[in-house]
């Protein structure tokens, strides 16, 4: 099975411009090919078997239309990825996160295995299985972190991940820990969560998770396995009195490879989020791409938009040294893991807008392929089916669907970035807007005529425009790239 690295970011409805809610990740496998798709009722399985663990889980028999962004090969299972349900509860998962050997010796991952006869063992449930197994049955952001929590506790998990859910009022980000373990908090109003696969959290009050649970849950025993296993807080400098421990201390890793992989991520958005706020560069800089303690989450300096989450997830270090397409060498050039990568299979962004009718209250921003390169199109979740541009994808390259134009463009336009970058702008403002427009348009229909089935209509809008907008950027960087080819030659040229 792959390891998935993903960049999430959790916005607050306080930090966001207009009051929603937005939960977001880059789904970076290995090439995955991805669709978007609706999953109605009967055709959510009664009975679950995982194709990487073979754990078998029964499920309840009344499960809720959600949308879900599977794998167009199911050979290694369904890695629905993220989605939003019809109770406007929106969900991604999974972030993998790094832990420690003091954890997993403690509490061991529950791995698949054959014994010597032949019996097999089932493992846990893992980033194949958490949306399928959550996401229809919950009808608030809580309600699946107590689901997901009673699901890790009973069957165990064979990989650390930090699962993200929301609703029109509340983010909760749950992280594993070890095999059974978990820990679970609400994202605050006013704050923005930034997390590059590492242990995120880094501040937990237990006697909050034990206590009221106002914005802190856990598993039940968590800390006596803090306790007995030497994990303790006193260790670490924390006020054991208060009850505040920090869990990335505790239960996540401070390795040379954070050191190029994952903080480098964490820097650059906040540095995006807070550029007057906090100290990002020079020699007295309070943060830099390599410092293990940047903060979890941050009050931006200004509210934050579905753009501004693009923009970050599309990063590369661009305004930095470390970019990896300026054209000068810098000495650092390249030398971190972009956020924006090609093996990105899907990003989206789980929009939960306040005060709309339940059935419209959420917008899935939806991007395939490279965040560099490849625009975002948010469709209405309240539908039966998704557009054929979204929904109909083969395991051969075409450009009838977004996922493959998306992959297109940015195989042509990387080599070429310099020619090719004011295109790649000039589409992602155009999609960006007419993207708005459409759903401006359609939700005062909706709300003037209480005709909310509109949202089909709408999102067929929305795909005519974005293959439209799409194709013509294929056809421009096809030219650009082509006109630059290394074989190129002109009689003028000799």
């Amino acid at each position: 099975e792959s390891i998935m690295s993903c960049t999430t970011i959790l916005v607050g409805n306080r930090a966001s411009g207009d009051g929603s809610t937005m939960i977001s990740r880059t789904d970076d496998g290995h090439f995955d090919v991805k669709k978007m798709v609706v999953v109605k009722p009967e055709d959510q399985p009664r009975h679950y078997k995982s194709r990487i663990s073979h754990v078998e889980i029964d499920l309840p028999d009344d499960p809720m239309r959600y949308t879900s962004c599977p794998s167009v090969d199911l050979a290694k299972g369904i890695w629905a990825a993220t989605g939003i349900n019809a109770a406007g509860v929106g969900m991604t998962a999974t972030e993998t996160i790094t832990s420690n050997p003091r954890v997993l010796a403690a509490d061991p991952l529950v791995e698949y295995r054959k014994e010597a006869d032949g019996t097999e063992v089932p493992g846990g449930i893992g980033e194949e299985d958490i949306v399928v197994l959550v996401l229809p049955y919950i009808r608030s952001a809580r309600e699946g972190v107590l689901r997901l929590g009673s699901l890790l506790e009973q069957y165990g998990t064979y990989e650390m991940n930090g699962i993200a859910f929301n609703d029109e009022h509340e983010i909760w980000w749950l992280e594993t820990i070890g095999g059974h373990h978990w820990i679970a908090r609400r994202v605050p109003d006013e704050m923005v969560v930034i997390n590059p696969n590492q242990f995120g959290t880094d501040a937990f009050d237990l006697d909050d998770a034990f206590g009221g649970q106002m914005a802190h849950l856990c598993s039940a025993d968590l800390r006596e396995f803090i306790a007995d296993n030497c994990l303790d807080m006193q260790q670490y400098g924390a006020d054991d009195q208060a009850g505040i421990c920090n869990p990335r201390e505790i239960f996540g890793s401070h390795t040379d490879m954070d050191h190029i992989y994952n903080t480098p991520r964490a820097w650059f958005m906040g540095r995006y989020l807070t550029p007057f706020s906090h100290k990002w560069e020079g020699p007295d800089a309070e943060f830099t791409p390599e410092s293990d303690n940047i903060p979890w989450s941050f009050v931006p300096d200004r509210k934050v938009s579905v753009e501004d989450v693009k923009y970050m997830l599309s990063g590369h270090y661009q305004g930095t040294p470390y970019d990896p397409y300026i054209s000068r060498d810098t000495g650092v050039r390249g030398i971190y893991r972009p956020i924006g990568i090609n093996r990105t299979g899907v990003t989206t962004v789980c929009q939960i807008r306040p005060g709309m009718p339940e059935a419209i209250r959420g917008i899935e921003w939806v991007c395939f392929g490279s965040t560099t390169f490849s625009a975002m199109v948010p469709v209405y979740t309240n539908v039966d089916d998704l557009p054929a541009y979204l929904s109909e994808v083969t395991l051969n390259t075409s450009t009838d669907n977004l996922y493959w134009a998306s992959r297109l463009l940015g195989a042509l336009a990387d080599p070429y970035y310099g020619a090719c970058i004011q295109n790649i702008e000039r589409y992602h403002l155009a999609t960006a807007v007419k993207g708005r427009q459409i759903v401006r348009e359609y939700d005062r229909k909706m709300l003037e005529t209480g005709d909310l089935s509109l949202s089909a209509e709408a999102n067929d809008k929305l795909c005519a425009m974005m293959r439209d907008l799409t194709t013509d950027a294929l056809n421009k960087i096809l030219r650009t790239s082509s006109e630059k080819m290394k074989n190129g030659y002109d009689r003028a040229d000799n």
